[in-house]
């Protein structure tokens, strides 16, 4: 989040690695094709309980807009959908403003839920029976039983968690109220290290030399700049560093299916390959009059999803592009569509 206007982040964090797929059963009499999904994210408005996930069907162009409610006899969400992943056969709804996790079979139909968290922003599995939860106010990460869904312990963490990743059994996690990335021993759930990765980090990838990259969106009000760091995920050592203009403030960091090209938000959409040494000068893709909120590069092929808010309160609009910046098909999701998932 995007606390809801405050700062464009996405979402969410996807696992490439897992093979179970989603069995999908339509509603609205729409026919679903055997092309790999795309499910969007959708805020909502503050309070106002509009939350959503929409369904899109790259093979034949059809949207389900609000997926969860026809598959759950048209029960809400609940406040600001933050993020979902899919992990062992079940989607994790992350629903921020209604401090829960909605748990969905791989039909989207909802099978329980996990209660007892205060601000939850990303859900990462860990292994099999556990999972940490970042949170904006709890100043802790959340760790999750998967097996009773349940919350079973924390680990404190000052400051506003965001997105977390895994690699060699360490976790690492971004924090926007911190100018580090903090590194979490994933056997013992304990701090053991942070690097340094400048002020409001919130997004960040693997490439396919498992370096990782930390893009924090820096602070106008304390002339605190932007940076995209490049990191050793054995060593932690810093391997190289961008900054940006002061006053620029970019954000939803993806990568593309090949590990080996950035892409992020910085008003318009901007790239940059892993062995650049120099930011881009030009947006790829310029957002003209849209609002882009969110930012996704679809792993099954090389195609670039950009979610425009439009003015917050209407359905978004979702914009595809292909790598040349030219767009392919647009379609509406709901409101304030700020992330995907990619079925894989």
């Amino acid at each position: 989040m995007k606390l809801y206007f405050v700062q464009c982040i996405i979402a969410i964090l996807f696992f490439s690695c897992v093979k179970d797929k989603p069995t999908l059963a339509p509603q609205e009499n729409i026919t679903l094709t055997e092309t790999k999904k795309v499910y969007v994210i959708n805020e909502g408005g503050l309070n106002d309980n509009k939350s959503s996930v929409s369904l899109y069907d790259p093979g034949n162009n059809s949207v389900i807009e609000n997926y969860y409610a026809n598959q759950n006899n048209n029960q809400i969400l609940g406040s600001i959908a933050q993020s979902l992943s899919f992990f062992q056969s079940n989607f994790y709804v992350v629903i921020n403003n209604s401090n829960k996790i909605v748990v969905c079979n791989n039909q989207f139909k909802k099978t329980s839920q996990i209660s007892g968290l205060t601000s939850p922003r990303y859900f990462l599995p860990v292994s099999n029976q556990k999972a940490y939860v970042s949170d904006l106010y709890a100043n802790q990460i959340h760790i999750i039983d998967l097996n009773t869904n349940t919350k079973t312990g924390n680990i404190t963490c000052n400051g506003w968690t965001e997105k977390m990743l895994m690699i060699y059994n360490k976790v690492f996690v971004t924090n926007n109220k911190r100018n580090y990335l903090y590194v979490i021993n994933a056997i013992n759930n304990t701090i053991t290290d942070s690097v340094f990765v400048g002020k409001y980090a919130s997004s960040m990838v693997i490439d396919r030399y498992d370096n990782i990259w930390v893009l924090a969106s820096g602070e106008q009000s304390t002339s605190s700049q932007a940076m995209l760091t490049k990191i050793d995920a054995l060593s932690l050592n810093s391997l190289k560093t961008f900054t940006f203009n002061l006053g620029q403030s970019p954000n939803n960091l993806c990568l593309n299916k090949t590990k080996d090209t950035l892409y992020y938000l910085n008003n318009g959409v901007y790239r940059l390959t892993i062995l650049d040494n120099q930011l881009p000068q030009n947006a790829l893709i310029t957002s003209g009059t849209k609002i882009f909120y969110g930012l996704g590069v679809n792993p099954n092929n090389y195609n670039i999803y950009v979610a425009d808010a439009v003015d917050y309160v209407q359905k978004s609009n979702v914009f595809i592009y292909n790598t040349n910046g030219e767009l392919k098909h647009n379609f509406k999701a709901g409101i304030n569509a700020n992330g995907f998932y990619f079925e894989q």
